[in-house]
């Protein structure tokens, strides 16, 4: 068996992958067709132009343009219901921790009780045809602010459910220090929920130390320049703090300058927890799949430490213990059953 083969049976967990970012042209062309006066194309050949990825920008017009097409509690269930149904039918995953943003969609005038309850529609359908658990994680879009983050802390505290195992902060680094987030991280964890922001993707380690000092970071989104600091390296190692690494997300973004040097394997060789990511993955013209043949690559893995790439998701993951148990026992067995021997 060839390595992508393996790859794509391989079952799966992902903890790094953004709601409205992981629209198809599949499902935007079903959205557009809701409302053609937003103004994106219908047309198949059209709306995969549309979806090759040029430049970040490009990715920024892509994003938001999807975003403008998510204005009914139906469009997020429609959204949510078909990314599942894309993770689990082209990806083969079990599990995924799947970051919403819902401050947007609030925003753009549905409230967050119809929100709610659409997201949760499409979690019970999916797990039911699919058999895909999903699980849920609420970002702060750094960029609005404080207001963005007293509602999302509210929408996490006062209507969340018994699937929303996360608080995260997303969006742009710079010029958006985590520090003025502690208060929010405190009450939502406090709460019971898990700190998971994004740092060290586009600003230097300090941004790192703040999540894990400050927002109390179980584990960090991207986290690419935890490699410039070998304290901070040693740090993340012995408190078991992983890495989502979203290797293509972060050449796109040039967070990363080249493939080459992608700071994965230095994250491995210092005892670093990581989790294979998509990010974004239609926008950024990638899959899970994609992402575990670049890191295979990168680390110079074979079938069997690409089975144990996925067992590291799986242990990074907030996913109850029985689902934690019965994913490793699928690991396991697909991979007992395709290695030689």
């Amino acid at each position: 068996m060839s390595l992508d083969a393996f790859i794509a049976g391989l079952p799966k967990a992902e903890l790094h992958v953004h709601h409205v970012g992981s629209a198809s042209p599949r499902i935007v062309q079903e959205l557009a067709a809701r409302h053609p006066a937003a103004g994106v194309p219908t047309d198949a050949e059209e709306l995969r132009r549309f979806f090759e990825f040029r430049d970040f920008a490009h990715f920024v017009e892509v994003y938001l343009a999807v975003v403008d097409l998510i204005r009914t509690p139906e469009d997020v269930r429609v959204l949510t219901y078909e990314v599942a149904r894309e993770m689990a039918e082209g990806q083969r995953l079990r599990y995924a921790e799947l970051t919403c943003t819902p401050y947007t969609s609030v925003l753009r005038g549905i409230a967050i009780e119809a929100y709610t309850e659409a997201i949760e529609d499409a979690r019970v359908a999916a797990e039911r045809d699919f058999g895909l658990v999903l699980r849920w994680i609420y970002d702060i879009p750094g960029e609005s602010g404080i207001p963005a983050a007293d509602a999302t802390l509210s929408y996490a505290i006062d209507h969340g459910t018994d699937a929303l195992v996360g608080f995260g902060l997303g969006g742009p680094e710079i010029g958006v220090p985590r520090p003025q987030f502690q208060p929010h991280f405190d009450k939502a964890r406090a709460a019971g929920l898990r700190s998971v922001p994004h740092a060290g993707e586009t600003t230097g380690p300090q941004t790192v130390w703040d999540a894990v000092r400050l927002l109390g970071a179980e584990r960090i989104g991207h986290g690419c320049s935890a490699a410039q600091d070998p304290q901070l390296l040693a740090y993340l190692a012995s408190h078991g703090i992983a890495l989502e690494v979203c290797p293509t997300s972060n050449i796109a973004t040039r967070a990363v300058a080249t493939l080459d040097e992608h700071p994965l394997r230095t994250f491995v060789e210092a005892g670093v927890p990581v989790a294979i990511g998509s990010d974004d993955p239609p926008m950024f013209s990638t899959t899970l799949n994609q992402e575990y043949a670049v890191a295979a690559g990168l680390l110079g893995l074979d079938t069997d430490g690409v089975a144990e790439l996925s067992r590291a998701s799986v242990r990074a993951s907030f996913a109850p213990d029985a689902v934690k148990a019965r994913l490793m026992a699928e690991i396991d067995a697909y991979a007992g059953a395709t290695l030689p021997g």
